[in-house]
């Protein structure tokens, strides 16, 4: 059968069909990083230049831990008022304070209850909210799946090795307020200091488990460890011939960007790590955790810019958080500039069931609403997954993958066939986000156990 041939004058294309038109520049909002000497707003920075901003031995020498050390950085910054709310507050955290001049420099100070950094980092008591009845210090039992101390065992091929107990920030929400930090009034803290003998047993037991295949290096803090001891872990890890994978986590893109800058000796010992890793064929990558737009600037564009030029793979763990983050337009914002400056998102996770900071939590309806909007604003490789890591030890699971959520009650509960098969988990949505009769409900212990034995009744009978 012949073809037939169309002819025509090839000189006249046929117009573009276009569905929308281009976007105004000054729309893309998530290219407009902070930039400039900012942090010369706050009057104890009036005279620190960027070199000695930029600094970070500068940075953790001044980083605040006091709150008499807070009024002496911004002054009569902050309204009346507000100082006293904030000595109180802290005197009821489970964890001490330590933030870095950087996050200090980018806090509102004129109006910081609204403020997404100083929520995280800062309490003040006339926010907080009583502790939620199921809620406790190591909610996700980190420590009942600990073979060896500060090494968790929870995945099938994977661990959490815990090399010590510091970071440059201390987060009010931390799901490691159990260890991290030093001592409160409210917890006495177990402790993970840097030790051969301990870090070696940990080493023993990884080699020791075929089974492990990826190691995910925490603590506290891997921008806390000497480049020394990067090296001196990387390379252990390296050459037990089961490991494949190996993640390095720090906050420190987040709160310390110019670690990245000014800490050659760290960085180059990270490079060493994955270039080895590479050459051996397994898989060394960065792990951060932002969690507001506002917290990436110019400065920390600047900082991943130096790891994606070695080839380094940065992906980010983002909690889910009551007046940082937990809008469409905070998290969406958040998603674009992350991918935006080469770190993909990885992780949202609804808040863990923490001591002292129920004023943060949101409800899983609310994780469920965001993650709707969310996905499609980019590419689905930098798109997070949203999450409960299910307390009790039921590891990560999907937001939307429960078998029963009552909303009126706020239990949801999981399953988590994997990792702990045949037992279910559950999370709790914020008492003060319920309605009225069910608060009342769980003031009753009696009522606690009826609400919790029917949700339990019902997932059994949903995923029969």
């Amino acid at each position: 059968m012949a073809i037939p041939v169309l002819v025509g004058d090839d000189s006249e294309e046929p117009p573009l069909l276009v569905s929308k038109p281009p976007v105004a520049p000054e729309t893309l909002v998530h290219k407009a990083l902070a930039s400039g000497p900012w942090w010369q707003a706050i009057p104890a920075y009036r005279t620190i230049d960027e070199t000695l901003f930029l600094d970070h031995r500068w940075q953790a020498r001044n980083s605040i831990t006091s709150v008499s050390a807070l009024v002496k950085t911004i002054r009569d910054v902050a309204p009346p008022g507000f100082i006293e709310d904030l000595d109180a507050g802290m005197k009821r955290a489970p964890m001490s304070v330590r933030v870095s001049p950087y996050i200090v420099s980018l806090i509102d100070w004129e109006q910081p209850y609204r403020d997404p950094l100083r929520t995280q980092f800062f309490p003040v008591a006339s926010r907080l909210l009583p502790d939620h009845p199921k809620l406790g210090l190591d909610s996700l039992h980190e420590q009942a799946d600990s073979p060896v101390r500060g090494l968790t065992h929870r995945y099938p091929d994977k661990v959490l090795f815990l090399p010590l107990d510091t970071c440059p920030v201390y987060c009010r929400f931390c799901t490691r307020s159990y260890a991290i930090g030093l001592d409160t009034d409210e917890v006495e803290k177990v402790r993970f200091g840097p030790s051969a003998e301990r870090w070696r047993r940990a080493y023993q037991y990884i080699a020791t488990r075929p089974e492990v295949e990826d190691v995910l290096v925490s603590g506290g803090d891997a921008s806390q460890l000497s480049a020394q001891h990067i090296t001196e872990i990387g390379e252990t890890l390296l050459a037990i011939p089961n490991v494949r994978r190996m993640r390095f986590a720090t906050k420190g893109p987040a709160v310390m960007p110019m670690k990245l800058l000014t800490d050659d000796a760290w960085l180059d010992a990270i490079t060493r790590v994955v270039e080895k890793g590479r050459a051996l064929h397994k898989d060394v990558a960065v792990h951060t955790h932002f969690n507001s737009p506002i917290e990436i600037t110019e400065i920390t564009e600047r900082a991943i810019a130096r790891l994606f030029e070695r080839g380094i793979v940065v992906r980010n763990q983002t909690v889910l958080m009551r007046g940082v983050n937990d809008s469409v337009e905070a998290m969406s914002l958040l998603v674009k500039r992350l991918a935006y400056i080469h770190v993909h998102p990885y992780y949202v996770y609804v808040h863990d069931m923490v001591q002292g900071v129920e004023d943060l939590r949101t409800t899983v309806t609310t994780a469920l609403r965001i993650e709707k909007h969310v996905r499609g604003v980019t590419a689905g490789f930098d798109t997070p997954t949203f999450v409960v890591d299910a307390p009790a030890g039921g590891g990560k699971r999907d937001v939307h993958s429960y078998e029963h959520y009552d909303r009126e009650t706020g239990i949801s509960v999981y399953a988590a066939p994997s990792v702990k098969p045949g037992k279910l988990f559950m999370y709790f949505d914020p008492l003060d986000q319920l309605s009225l009769q069910s608060q009342e409900r769980w003031s009753e212990p009696m009522e606690q156990r009826a609400m919790i034995e029917d949700a339990l009744r019902m997932a059994r009978a949903e995923a029969a």
